[in-house]
């Protein structure tokens, strides 16, 4: 069964809360961070995307820049941008984004749970990316990542978080730049919060991650640096919790920097075998499964998948799987998408205009545009023990950055 716990959290004063919240640090650039927080001192991403406060250039994974963090997540403190809580609370947090409410719990899940797979997984990790985030919470002692857990469906869970919402006013509650609404409330009551901690421990047998295996991957490897037992608070990690009936998954696409050495005639040909092609006059967002979008010199392709070209296990049906089987391994030469530098990933949030973007600056030579995965294929396969190819989920709305945090440091 599931074990969470209240924590206290750093988090800003309610009239600087705006200010604060920032978008998730793995969602932007540094050029982007740098634009976005400018003019804003209380702007999180000066502790997220710290490299904005050094000269422009500097490795952003290089020690200045963990300790920059740092610097900042103190100064926020010295400044009463940001205060920890009195004792360890439960939190509620709503996100509305274009009329789709959802709403999860933010608690701390145990780094135990994660390793023995009782918070499952659905991708493996990129190593350098992991890296990122053990220097990132060693350095500032903070977790201010959240990850991302779905859970089955409880109704009795569903009337604590409505009972709360609708008898309690919100601490916070804003509407961001980006028209996303966000709205937390502190759940203070001890009774309350054994309730919740019960539910979980007695009615939900596991967690998925949805969206943050690196954050997760990260605090378990952060707790055993440090030593079992040797900071209590390592031994959990910050999450939000969502029921799975309120949630909603985009596309995520890919983007690969050349052809492996083939023509971009000799590509279409090769595709052929597996593919029906039809030329496109708009964007290909797919409309349904085994069917994708190609993007190469200014001309958009829709792909559909033959019958009998791929395998009907949980894995092999997916579209992801589809294109690493059929496109990227065998004709891209790319093998591990999660180390090979040839491919990037874009999530559908940023619209397809991304993906031609990427391809006619030149930085890119061809796109693929994807359906979307289910929230029940991605239980299957974190339930089978398999994991789907890297970045093949991307959720929406985010959680953003800055509002809770968790302390590792006491």
């Amino acid at each position: 069964m599931t074990t969470i716990k209240p924590f206290k959290a750093l988090r800003p004063e309610a009239a600087r809360a705006k200010q604060v919240a920032s978008r998730p640090y793995d969602v932007l650039n540094s050029a982007e961070a740098r634009e976005e927080a400018a003019g804003n001192p209380d702007s999180f991403l000066h502790i997220t995307k710290s490299e904005i406060d050094l000269p422009a250039g500097t490795d952003i994974h290089s020690q200045p820049v963990y300790d920059k963090a740092k610097e900042n997540l103190n100064a926020f403190v010295q400044r009463n941008v940001l205060f920890r809580e009195d004792k360890a609370c439960y939190y509620i947090y709503q996100l509305i984004m274009n009329g789709r409410s959802q709403t999860g719990l933010v608690c701390v899940s145990s780094v135990d749970d994660y390793e023995k797979d009782i918070i499952k997984k659905h991708e493996f990790t990129r190593p350098e990316k992991e890296q990122d985030r053990i220097n990132h919470i060693t350095t500032t002692g903070a977790q201010t990542g959240n990850v991302f857990l779905a859970y089955k469906s409880l109704s009795a869970i569903d009337r604590i978080v409505e009972q709360w919402k609708n008898t309690h006013k919100p601490v916070y509650d804003f509407i961001a730049e980006d028209n996303i609404s966000h709205t937390v409330w502190v759940v203070n009551d001890d009774n309350v919060i054994q309730s919740i901690s019960q539910l979980f421990s007695t009615q939900v047998p596991c967690t998925y991650i949805a969206d943050g295996h690196h954050r997760a991957a990260s605090a378990a490897k952060v707790r055993k640096t440090l030593g079992n037992g040797a900071h209590p608070n390592a031994g959990y990690f910050l999450t939000t919790l969502f029921p799975s009936d309120q949630l909603h998954i985009m596309d995520y696409n890919r983007v690969v920097k050349d052809l492996n050495g083939l023509t971009e005639a000799a590509l279409l040909e090769k595709l052929q075998e597996h593919f029906t092609i039809e030329k496109a006059s708009t964007a290909v967002s797919p409309v349904q499964l085994h069917q994708f979008g190609m993007y190469l010199s200014g001309q958009w392709y829709t792909l559909t998948s033959k019958p009998g070209t791929f395998s009907s296990d949980p894995i092999g049906v997916l579209d992801v799987t589809i294109l690493s089987n059929l496109v990227l391994d065998p004709l891209l030469g790319i093998k591990d998408q999660r180390t090979d530098k040839r491919v990037d990933f874009v999530g559908g949030i940023r619209g397809l205009g991304e993906l031609e973007k990427r391809v006619n600056s030149g930085e890119m030579k061809v796109a693929f545009s994807l359906h979307p995965v289910t929230i029940q294929q991605l239980f299957d396969i974190a339930d089978s023990g398999n994991v789907m190819p890297p970045k093949s989920t991307w959720f929406e709305p985010k959680l953003r950055d800055g509002l809770l945090t968790h302390l590792i440091y006491e």
